[in-house]
């Protein structure tokens, strides 16, 4: 199918529809730079994948989702059954299964129609190797598992083997006291403070004997899951002395502070960035002292999807546009802009049906939380929209 390269790389692609798998066959034989294919097979039947992997060594797969019989999420299973290191890159017109395809642990997700720059960012992110080694090309930004601590999502820790682990607390005021300490770390907070934070109710003995049960807990959880920090005690205080250990969203935080200008060549690095972010922070635990961190850390998130958006937008990369900005809605569901931004993409893209959809959503959803409704110049805009659409298609109003 595809003529011999220069690299290391065995790709398949399976879609039941025949221009699809050409034209993505095409965009694939056109690739230039270090990570070309060197071997390049397209089917449009998926038991002919599963034959072709039986006999042939491959690296990465290009699959469709919607196909009859076996649909693309079970092929992918299929595939890794005969080749557990294969990179699953699923292609699609439906956003709606982004999330499903990341729970694949996919390397990626594109939408149709597949861009000639967007593809180039997803070989991007694999490395070539001989493929006489037998051994699929790992993905490049690929690090030894060091001890992390995590708060974003959830309170936990990654291991020296790259595994999540929980805390196993014995009681939630210990954990919500080392949450705090971790939030204040290096500051020593006064004990009377955190009495009241966390005892409100207690008279000064009992609730000092439920801060030291509370402090022994944490010391003992730090030495068990053998973390670099050290709860120290003075000046009527205590502090959370840091070492070695890496702190999630400080790590994130600084990645995007000093991610490079958004252009083609870093836009894969920012996706990166974009994917790292694994939820808000302590969002599982809602602690009332951690909201301010926690809409600070949100904005953070916000401007840099929008940036990424707005790149998608400059270089008419609708579909990818569309995919960040439904990213957007979901975690800020009451924020107009998100909203704003699509209907204009759906709009420009004679998608009437969704616009409507759109507005009507962001309508009830301001009703139903604020008891108000859409801006002026959203309201503005999707009337004269309304009045030219009509007008267009020949209809009243």
């Amino acid at each position: 199918m595809g003529a011999i390269l220069t690299m290391g790389l065995h790709a398949i692609i399976v879609d039941d529809e025949r221009l699809a798998l050409k034209k993505m066959e095409k965009l694939l034989t056109e690739q230039t730079g270090r990570n070309k294919i060197e071997r390049l097979m397209a089917c449009y039947n998926p038991y002919d994948a599963i034959e072709i992997a039986q006999r042939e060594q491959l690296h990465v797969a290009f699959l469709d989702i919607e196909m009859p019989e076996i649909n693309g999420f079970e092929l992918a299973e299929r595939l890794l059954q005969i080749h557990p290191q294969l990179h699953i890159i699923f292609v699609t017109a439906y956003q709606e299964y982004a999330v499903k395809a990341f729970e694949l642990n996919a390397l990626d997700y594109l939408l149709k129609p597949v861009h000639h720059n967007r593809l180039a960012l997803t070989l991007q992110r694999l490395t070539p190797t001989n493929p006489q080694n037998g051994a699929a090309p790992a993905i490049s930004h690929e690090r030894t598992p060091q001890l992390t601590l995590c708060c974003l999502q959830s309170l936990h820790y990654i291991d020296a083997n790259g595994a999540a682990q929980r805390f196993p607390w014995k009681t939630l005021k210990a954990q919500e006291l080392f949450a705090y300490l971790l939030y204040y770390r290096e500051k020593t907070v006064n004990k009377q403070v955190l009495m009241d934070l966390l005892w409100p109710n207690y008279d000064t003995e009992r609730a000092t004997t439920q801060l030291h049960t509370a402090i022994y807990q944490i010391r003992k959880m730090i030495k068990t899951a053998e973390l670099d920090i050290e709860v120290k005690y003075k000046d009527e205080g205590y502090r959370l002395a840091w070492g070695a250990l890496r702190l999630d969203v400080e790590e994130w935080e600084n990645s995007v502070r000093e991610a490079p200008l958004l252009q083609t060549d870093t836009l894969a690095q920012h996706l990166a960035i974009l994917n790292a972010y694994t939820g808000d922070f302590l969002e599982e635990h809602r602690y009332g002292w951690a909201e301010y961190e926690w809409e600070r850390i949100r904005t953070i998130w916000l401007n840099h999807a929008e940036a990424i958006a707005q790149y998608y937008l400059s270089d008419e990369m609708y579909s990818e546009a569309t995919l960040i900005y439904r990213q957007i809605i979901d975690k800020f569901p009451h924020i107009e802009h998100g909203y704003f931004a699509l209907m204009n993409i759906y709009a420009s893209l004679n998608h009437s049906a969704e616009v409507r959809k759109l507005y009507n959503l962001l309508t009830s959803k301001l009703e139903e939380e604020y008891d108000t409704a859409p801006s002026k110049e959203i309201t503005d805009w999707y009337h004269q929209w309304m009045m030219e659409s009509a007008q267009a298609n020949g209809s009243v109003i």
